[in-house]
């Protein structure tokens, strides 16, 4: 009964390539099939009509409902009603870039606290936007040349009026504004390897204003900025386009949405870039916390919370009325399979996965990456009972708004998988 009580009353997922999707309703909104209506209006809406409520979900543009059925698993009876969707789709909709897709040359922009919203760094125009090469490349040296590794012990820094691109930082070179708004604090690494018993020194760069971490000291004129960590905003325009965020009222739940949109773009980009789909995400002392599969990037999902139990719902809705009616937009997704590290009982899965020079590495700092194990774990509690488990797999989507008005953007869903590689 509890968890039947967390899970919202309606789910929808859509996938645009198969143009097929999932319809699930909780056994307690509705007792016989009959007695649910589904069709698609006008300007790509999907209503759906139950005894008690209406629940409309704005689709993406161009796409419409073909044909609905309803399938009922035999295990499943007591949860719900299924009902699978056959979709018209005209044209897919296109994921939003990260900052670190959207950074060009000769465009001056200011850098600002996520946390905050204090300015970092102020106009900064860049004469080169490079990217890093692969987060494995020390790895592969030794495969690209016949004689000692050329690189060894050597870092690839910025020159003024340079920003290097890793895969979740940026290296930026130090300027003397970074004494008004930036403070340094020394911490001391000591190493999991036991052959390196020395313990090795990082130098946090943190927020004046909040004290929030925003990234490391890489030497004493150049600094990594990570992008879960900080905005980005052209000089010339009045809103924050790139990051596409809104300070509001609710700093922990933005700070969620923020993390989990910049997230999912990475993936999608490096995935599109390189054909990478299997990410390790990791402290900056290299130590990995979470393990991600990329499966697909054409997902929709939508969602609607029991009005009586709580006020937010798993996908957030433009409007949320505890009436008759209900709407909200369905949102842009992408879907991976995970586990944490942390699951002793998993231990020779991440060996494996630590060993394989395939899984990209993507660093993150230790706060953020304890805040995204916490997204996961507490999506998995809002989703139907039969999406949780799969065999040994658990499942947890992840949403947010790109604006406030449209809900259209970039959404996480994972998967909790037992799989060797």
């Amino acid at each position: 009964m509890e968890e039947t009580a967390q899970q919202d009353v309606v789910f929808l997922e859509l996938r645009q390539k198969l143009q097929s999707g999932l319809l699930f309703i909780r056994s307690d909104a509705v007792r016989d099939d009959a007695d649910v209506k589904i069709e698609s209006k006008q300007d790509s809406t999907l209503s759906v009509q139950t005894p008690e409520r209406t629940y409309e979900v704005k689709l993406a543009s161009a796409v419409s409902l073909v044909q609905t059925w309803c399938q009922r698993s035999p295990a499943d009876t007591q949860h719900g009603s299924h009902f699978r969707l056959r979709l018209k789709l005209e044209q897919p909709t296109e994921a939003p870039c990260s900052v670190i897709g959207q950074l060009r040359v000769n465009v001056t922009y200011s850098f600002l606290c996520q946390s905050c919203g204090s300015m970092v760094l102020r106009d900064r125009t860049f004469g080169r936007v490079l990217p890093l090469p692969n987060g494995n490349w020390n790895a592969l040296v030794d495969d690209w040349c016949c004689h000692p590794d050329p690189f060894a012990n050597r870092k690839l820094l910025p020159r003024d009026g340079d920003c290097l691109l890793g895969d979740t930082f940026l290296l930026l070179a130090r300027d003397s504004s970074c004494e008004q708004t930036l403070v340094r604090e020394e911490n001391s690494l000591q190493k999991a390897s036991a052959e390196q018993k020395r313990s090795s020194k990082r130098v946090t760069v943190s927020c004046r204003s909040c004290s929030a971490a925003l990234g490391e000291e890489v030497t004493a004129e150049v600094l990594k900025l990570y992008v879960t960590e900080v905005l980005v905003k052209p000089r010339e325009d009045g809103e924050c386009d790139i990051t596409q965020l809104r300070l509001e009222s609710e700093p922990n739940s933005e700070r969620q949405r923020f993390l989990e949109r910049t997230l999912a773009a990475r993936l999608v980009e490096l995935s599109s870039a390189q054909s990478i789909f299997r990410f390790s995400i990791q402290t900056p002392d290299d130590k990995a916390v979470i393990l991600l599969w990329l499966l697909n990037t054409d997902t929709l999902v939508a969602s609607f919370p029991d009005a009586a139990a709580r006020g937010d719902s798993f996908i957030s809705a433009d409007e949320v009325h505890p009436g008759e009616h209900q709407s909200c937009r369905a949102a842009q997704a992408v879907k991976v399979l995970y586990i944490l590290c942390s699951d002793s009982k998993l231990q020779d899965v991440v060996d494996v996965w630590e060993k394989d020079i395939s899984v990209h590495p993507l660093p993150l700092p230790q706060s953020s990456c304890e805040e995204l194990q916490k997204l996961l774990m507490s999506s998995t509690s809002r989703l139907p009972t039969f999406l949780r488990c799969m065999n040994s797999y658990q499942v947890t989507y992840r949403s947010d708004h790109t604006h406030a008005t449209t809900c259209d953007c970039l959404v996480i869903m994972l998967l909790y998988f037992l799989l060797f590689i």
